[in-house]
Formats: C-alpha cells, structure tokens, sequence
C-alpha cells in the first residue's frame, strides 16, 4: 500500500485525549477511504465501516433520534458483526454528504465520546442546505489531497533519506551532483504526468505504462463530470460543467486571469461565479488571487475578484490536453501549454503545504507567478519551464517594489544570487 503522510496526522488526532469526531475532506479519489481503512485495522480492536453511497438504506439508522445509545443499538442491529466498545472501536462514517443528519449527529458522538468517530466526504460543502444542524464546535477538521511530490517518490523507490540529503543541498544552497539532479527532474516530469491519484500512481508504479495510466486518469475526470450532474442543482449542472472544461484554454493564454468570456462569449461573473465556487468545494480546483500590493500580508492584500484558477491534481489536467500530451513533457516539449503546466504543478505543490495561493502582475509591465511568505518576507516566485531563466519581472519586482527576496523555479541546478536564489523545480517540495 502507498505510504500517506496523512496516517501520522490520523494517529496524532487518536492520541489526543479532547478530540472530537474527525471530519476528512478531501476530492474524490485521493485515497480517504483506503487510509482510514488501514488506520483502523492497524489501531483500533472494531471498525465499523458504513458507506452512505454504497449503501443509502443506512440513512435510515439515523432519520429518527440522535441519542447515543439509540444510535449504537440502530447500528450493531443493521449491520451484522458490528461491535462499537467504548475506547476501542473506530466508527467510519464514508460518503456523509449523502446523509445530512449523520452529519448531525457528530456533535452528539463527540459529546458521549464513548468511541471514535471518523467521517469523510468529497462534497462536503454542497448539500449544507440539507445538514439539519453543523456540529460547530464538535468536530475536527483535516484536508487530504492526491499525492504530494514527496509521497510520488516515496512510491517510486525513493527513500526518506535520499530525499533528505537533498533537502541538504536545498539548505545550504548548494548544486546536486548533476546524475542526481538529472534523476530527480525525470521523476518530476513523471510527477506531472501521472500526478498524484492513489490508483494512478500505482498502476504507474506498477506497470510504467503511461496509456494506462491516461485511461484511469480520463476516468477519473468523467467522474468528475457525473458528480456535477448528480450534486448540482439545476442550471449550475452545465455551467459548472463549462467552467471546468475552459481550464486548460484558460491556463493557455498570456495572460491567465480568469476569464468568464473564454467559458462562454460574454460570460460575466454574475453568471459563472457560483459554478467556480461549486468547483472549489468540490476539491476539484484551486484558486489564485491577484496582490493588489506584492507585501505581506499577502492576505490583507488580495484582491479577491481577480485570479486564476488551477488544477489541484496536474495530471488530470494533462489527461483533459489532447493525446500526445505526456510525451511532450517527458520530451521537454508542450508548446504553449508547457508554462501552464509548470505552473499548475507549483500550484499544486504549494497548496498541498497547506500554503495560499497568491500573484502580482501589473498588465503589460509585470507578472509574478506566486507570492508565499518566506523566512517573515514576502517573496517572488518565478516558474520556467525552460532552461532560460532570464527574470525581467523578478527584477523589476525587487528594484521598484520593495520586494526583498525572490525564488526562480527552473529546470536548472540550483544557483545562489545575492538576491534571487535559483532553484531546480523539484525543490519546490521544500519551499
């Protein structure tokens, strides 16, 4: 099974003597199921698993009284061999969106802690109209995504400690050995081409067969489709829908705004606006907001009706180009498509350590990919995708606007300025 930095996560929540019920966000097919699954065989004596999907006549066990007790008896009487013994059981609640009231009656299992309680969901924040109460306050909340880069490697052979002595060089500023930063770019355009779905990845693992791996990913998208046509409610099916499908147009222009106008002609954020939305608690994109000041704090300073939009898995969105697409990556070829791409990846990366999505452009003047916060400052990264690393942007940034720092991400070694730091792409992993 593929090592998930989230099972730490799972066991820190379990040796807290105040948690609550555990609520697990996170896009379909990033891999809740199967570790909370491996969780609780390996930590608790019972598991109890119930599927609201798989199973609706479960919601039943829940339309009726929210005590404790009730519930445990409704439980261990509809499913056969259930046993929940206090302090050691793991009730798992999967696909709770499906069921509103279950959602409910977390705050009761977290006031009786008699057992533990996990619930996890992929559309969380589309049914909440149907959710009788929230157990604000009852419930702990933890996101989980596809596979970082470093979980990719880990699956891919890499060990803990070969990726530390990088992370040395990383530190110290210093150049890899060139075989060494030869072998972690191949594994990082493998990275964007297969990306980081749990089954994805171990068929690439598995097999090294890049259409395989394209025909899951392809399948995970139409998955995507008919979550749109089950979860969202009427005209917001095909607009959705539209507003998914401009993504890779939308990432190929100069200038990457978000446009309404590219999902439909004369498309206006009155119209589409709700559908980005719908996307976004979907887990299925990320956005970026435009700094209306490159200075921290970056939050303080968004402008929130300005900003791009990205993938949250890069493989999938290599899986919506036309076909011939992943070769092109491997072979350091794409076209037009190739700086998006290196973009969504970083964007990726960045949100999956939990960091903000942010950018500064002036229209015509200037474009800085991302803004993070750095060591207290805020600091200028730059993505290429290509061996030019020229930095007309980054440059102006530093001398006209008081930025102090910034990142250069490319495909070459790393190279220290006096105030630009160039760094190989793959260490983004550790910004």
């Amino acid at each position: 099974m593929l090592k998930r930095k989230i099972y730490d996560q799972l066991l820190s929540w379990k040796n807290n003597p105040d948690k609550m019920c555990l609520l697990v966000h996170g896009a379909r097919q990033v891999g809740k199921t199967t570790i909370v699954e491996k969780f609780a065989r390996e930590n608790y004596e019972n598991y109890v698993y119930i599927n609201f999907d798989e199973n609706p006549s479960h919601q039943q066990m829940f339309e009726e009284d929210f005590d404790v007790d009730v519930l445990i008896k409704q439980i261990t009487l509809r499913i056969p061999g259930a046993k929940l013994i206090p302090g050691k059981s793991l009730l798992f609640l999967d696909e709770i969106q499906s069921c509103p009231r279950a959602r409910t009656a977390l705050k009761f299992f977290s006031i009786a802690k008699k057992f533990d309680v996990i619930a996890s969901g992929s559309m969380l924040g589309l049914g909440y109209k149907d959710v009788p109460s929230y157990p604000v306050g009852y419930e702990d909340h933890l996101d989980m995504y596809s596979m970082d880069f470093e979980e990719f490697l880990w699956s891919n052979g890499v060990s803990e400690e070969s990726i530390s002595v990088i992370r040395e060089y990383y530190l110290e500023r210093r150049p890899l050995p060139e075989a060494m930063h030869q072998k972690m770019m191949e594994h990082f355009k493998e990275y964007i081409v297969v990306g980081g779905m749990p089954r994805v990845v171990s068929e690439f693992v598995n097999t090294k067969n890049y259409g395989n791996v394209l025909s899951l990913q392809r399948g995970i998208v139409r998955g995507y489709h008919d979550d749109i046509a089950k979860y969202a409610e009427g005209a917001e099916k095909v607009k959705a829908k539209a507003c998914f499908l401009s993504i890779p147009k939308q990432l190929s222009k100069d200038y990457k705004k978000f446009q309404y106008s590219v999902v439909e002609k004369k498309g206006t954020s009155r119209k589409f606006g709700g559908s980005l939305v719908w996307l976004h608690d979907a887990g299925i994109i990320n956005y970026c907001y435009n700094l209306a000041a490159p200075e921290l704090p970056l939050e303080g300073n968004a402008r929130f009706d300005a900003f791009k939009v990205y993938m949250r898995d890069t493989g999938l969105l290599m899986s919506m180009l036309e076909d011939g697409s992943q070769k092109d990556i491997i072979d350091g070829n794409l076209g037009i498509y190739k700086g998006a791409i290196y973009e969504n990846i970083i964007a990726d990366i960045f949100a999956k350590a939990g960091k903000k999505l942010y950018y500064f452009e002036r229209k015509g003047n200037i474009e800085i990919d991302f803004f993070i916060r750095m060591d207290g400052k805020a600091t200028a990264v730059e993505v290429k995708s290509a061996d030019n690393t020229k930095a007309k942007s980054m440059k102006t940034i530093i001398q006209d606007y008081g930025v102090e720092q910034g990142i250069l991400l490319s495909s070459r070694n790393v190279e220290h300025g006096q105030r630009i730091l160039r760094l190989p792409i793959y260490m983004a992993m550790f910004l």
